[in-house]
């Protein structure tokens, strides 16, 4: 056999190893190096996945937490107790003509309050409906309006239709735990200039709002001799329906009767439930007369229409109604009686009911004299008249409301239901914004502070009580379905980005100066405990403007919310400030200062110091901001244009624009009905730039209207100047909101918007204009004479033309023209425009 031979390994691979031999070291910690590796990208991955996944679900909590602020109210505790309203809390203003939207009507401050009203038509009229029920400019009535009303106990008002007068009074009296008792008196009489004596049907009615009941009680056949109710907040109630007669102590008169009992799904429905309840069956027999058909209530058949929408689901409640037809001249009286007044020494009717209202009469004359001293001041009693009806319709425009507002923020894809809520508020217009107005509120209540404190005080802290936890007020309270009846769709969104000026302040300033001034008035002394219940949401309110409408610099602010389209507006409008197609930058961007709104901050801040003061509160922060805001060289370095010698606004700015009717193509042969309407476009002939926006007009005067202003500041020199101008502002009958030289001076903003806030007179500025020249006038300093000059001008054309316009018209209006000194707008409207009153007093 042969040898075995020797193996030769040269520099070739290692042989692999045995099974049972370990790897060397080196190779060991190599591939230990690619695990790890891969372990690493592994756990990367997976910490990565996680961390996404948390920030995802974090993202979508903090999304939805966010989504929630806007309907989510303030924590703090309410300014107003819970029951603050109830009967037993508050007797004398339990009841009230808190329904402003209808002609005459009554409630409680109750939110499902049992609701009064009365409708009325004319018979035999050439008007086949004219129905009337809720306050309505297309009725074109010759004037309607309180002539008297204390807010408390008793009202008078005259509605003056085509070719009769009804005159509506009521007066209540206290008793029993569930704010006792009232009458109405409802008093026809025709016009001289009328043919003959019109026949009339009132219609007076009681409705259930989702509880509470009604029952009618029926005499003689078919006439309506009162009904019983009982409800929550009432307990048991009678309302007694007495006849007709010529005078109070007159014998009865001829009429006919009828009545209607049916149920209503919502408030906003009962105008047309009467409407589609009427019948021309009946017949009106006079003794003397001949026989003829009238229009009477029936029994109530809905509308089908084809295409009706799915049937109202809500709850349907009692509705119960009353007709009396009746000729001219007549008196007519309704009584309620609440279960609970088992004392009454008799019954609020007939000659009781006339000594009752004679006496109220009387006591609201001298506290008229004793608030505003007109006869002191030498006012004739015609002026004296209008000064009543001005304070009157405005108590008599409080309204009691119920609701939800419908919000929305950037973190919600669609609107929201804001929580329930009530408002015990004036409104601006009974026939065209009957509901309650953030910005106009402030003014208000200059007023009525004057005349009731503690009903400035409900106002203020039902409306803080609105307050979401962001410091947010709806600025537009549109609560229940009865007020949104009222609003277009496209404004009864509230964004909570969108501010309104807090001329609540200007109350609170009042309030204060009360306190301050006479602190032992017991009608002052409740102030210092309702400040320190309003303070803690006070504050919140006041920084929620200072963090969301700060400007781009330090100091500065900036409205927000201004139209983004800007292909349609001349000048994009700023509704959020008030003064909505005031001209602004002509190309909104968050690089805009607006001059009224530091202005607005500037008084803010002085109040809030104020405020902290009075309380015993850290108040030294609000004095500094107060003290910087007030900075006449800080208001001049953003705001005064030196080209022009006037406060501006600043931003991206041209003035060379105008309204274009855009060209549509139409192809040759083709019908041009089936192409679009050619709209009214903006049309910009030169870029806009970073500068001043030389508006002259009402946002030039803020620094001046809230006196920020130092009395020896050389800038007022320019303002009197242009204030005087009548090329500019100054008009016989009170100040323009935009100078006549300025270019969109009484221009549209687009098709279908007329000019607003470009030229016609407003009261609210008007009045601010005559308290500033009477503070100035008063005041050391070298413009301090032509301030006197200027105030004794100012102040007398305005009442002048206020008081012209309401005895030739009929009315107060929103607005007056600045050409020829008319009232236009809605009417009536006895919000801000009952200032005239102040400052026929000289109350500032």
């Amino acid at each position: 056999m042969g040898r075995q031979r020797k193996r030769v390994v040269t520099g070739e691979a290692a042989p692999p190893p045995r099974k049972d031999e370990k790897p060397s070291a080196f190779h060991r910690k190599d591939k230990k190096k690619k695990v790890n590796i891969g372990k690493m990208f592994i756990n990367i991955s997976i910490g990565l996945c996680i961390f996404s996944l948390i920030w995802f679900f974090y993202a979508i909590y903090m999304r939805s937490s966010l989504a929630k602020r806007v309907v989510t109210l303030h924590p703090s505790p309410h300014v107003l107790d819970a029951n603050s309203t109830d009967a037993k809390v508050s007797p004398e203003r339990f009841w009230g003509s808190y329904r402003p939207q209808v002609y005459f009507g009554m409630k409680t401050r109750s939110p499902r309050s049992i609701v009064t009203g009365m409708m009325w038509m004319r018979q035999f009229s050439d008007l086949d409906m004219n129905l009337r029920h809720t306050c309505e400019q297309g009725d074109r009535l010759q004037g309607y309006g309180w002539l008297m009303h204390d807010g408390l106990t008793f009202g008078v008002q005259e509605i003056r239709d085509n070719d009769f007068t009804l005159t509506t009074e009521f007066v209540k009296r206290m008793g029993g735990d569930h704010g006792g008792d009232w009458t109405w008196r409802v008093t026809a009489k025709q016009h001289s200039s009328a043919p003959q004596a019109p026949v009339i049907s009132l219609m007076f009615y009681a409705a259930a709002d989702a509880q509470g009941s009604l029952q009618a009680h029926v005499e003689e056949r078919n006439r309506l001799a009162s009904i019983t109710g009982f409800s929550e907040e009432l307990g048991n109630f009678k309302i007694t329906f007495r006849k007709p007669v010529t005078g109070e102590l007159s014998s009865a008169k001829y009429a006919t009767y009828n009545y209607l009992q049916t149920v209503s799904p919502g408030l906003e429905k009962l105008t047309d439930i009467v409407k589609y309840s009427l019948n021309r069956r009946f017949v009106y027999s006079p003794p003397s007369g001949e026989k003829k058909h009238y229009i009477g209530v029936d029994t109530y058949k809905p509308p089908h229409h084809q295409n009706q929408q799915k049937p109202d689901q809500r709850k349907e409640s009692d509705f119960v109604v009353y007709q009396v037809t009746v000729q001219t001249p007549f008196q007519i009286e309704v009584l309620f009686e609440s279960g609970s007044f088992h004392d009454r020494p008799n019954q609020l009717v007939g000659s009781i009911m006339t000594q009752e209202l004679e006496k109220r009469k009387a006591e609201f004359d001298a506290k008229f004299e004793k608030a505003f001293g007109l006869e002191k001041k030498g006012f004739s009693q015609a002026y004296i008249k209008f000064g009543k009806a001005a304070l009157s319709n405005m108590l008599g425009g409080m309204g009691y409301f119920f609701g939800q507002s419908v919000v929305q923020s950037v973190y919600n894809e669609y609107p929201l239901l804001y929580p329930e809520g009530a408002l015990f508020t004036a409104v601006p217009s009974r026939s065209f914004f009957p509901r309650g107005f953030l910005w106009d509120e402030g003014f208000h209540q200059l007023l009525l502070s004057k005349w009731d404190p503690q009903v400035t005080r409900e106002v203020i802290a039902h409306w803080i009580d609105l307050m979401n936890m962001e410091g947010w007020i709806p600025r537009e309270q549109i609560l229940g379905d009865e007020a949104r009846s009222k609003v277009p769709a496209e404004f009864i969104v509230q964004r909570n980005e969108n501010a309104n000026p807090p001329t609540l302040f200007l109350a609170l300033q009042e309030l204060i100066e009360q306190l301050s001034s006479n602190p032992d008035k017991a009608a002052s002394q409740p102030t210092l405990h309702f400040l320190r219940r309003l303070f803690p949401r006070l504050k919140t309110w006041y920084e929620w403007y200072n963090t969301t409408q700060t400007g781009p610099l330090p100091n500065s602010y900036r409205w927000r919310g201004r139209d983004k389209d800007t292909n349609l507006f001349l000048n994009p409008k700023t509704l959020t400030s008030g003064l909505d197609d005031y001209p602004r930058a002509s190309h909104p961007s968050a690089d805009e200062r607006h001059v009224d709104l530091h202005c607005w901050m500037a008084l803010s801040s002085g109040i809030m110091a104020k405020v902290a003061q009075l309380l015993g509160e850290p108040h030294e922060d609000y004095q500094l901001s107060h003290k910087v805001l007030s900075d006449n060289n800080l208001l001049s370095e953003l705001h005064w244009s030196e080209q022009h010698r006037a406060f501006s606004d600043f931003g991206n700015h041209t003035e060379d624009v105008s309204l274009q009717r855009e060209k549509v193509y139409v192809p040759p042969g083709q019908p041009r009905h089936q192409f679009p309407v050619a709209r009214l476009v903006r049309s910009v002939r030169r870029a806009p730039k970073a500068q001043h926006v030389n508006a002259l007009g009402y946002v030039s005067l803020f620094p001046f209207l809230l006196q920020i202003l130092q009395p020896d500041s050389p800038k007022l020199e320019h303002i009197f100047r242009d204030m005087r101008d009548s090329n500019k502002l100054w008009t016989p009958y009170g100040l323009r909101s935009l100078s006549k030289s300025d270019p969109l001076y009484m221009k549209r903003n687009t098709e279908h918007d007329a000019p607003y806030w470009r030229g016609p007179i407003w009261i609210n500025i008007n009045y601010l204009a005559v308290r500033a020249l009477h503070y100035y006038s008063h005041t050391e300093g070298p413009y301090q004479e032509k301030a006197a000059v200027l105030y004794e001008e100012l102040r007398t054309n305005i009442i002048n033309n206020v008081y012209r316009q309401y005895f030739e018209a009929g009315y107060i209006w929103e607005q007056y023209n600045d050409g020829t000194g008319r009232g236009q707008g809605s009417h009536p409207f006895t919000g801000w425009s009952s200032l005239t009153l102040l400052m026929m007093a000289e109350q500032y």
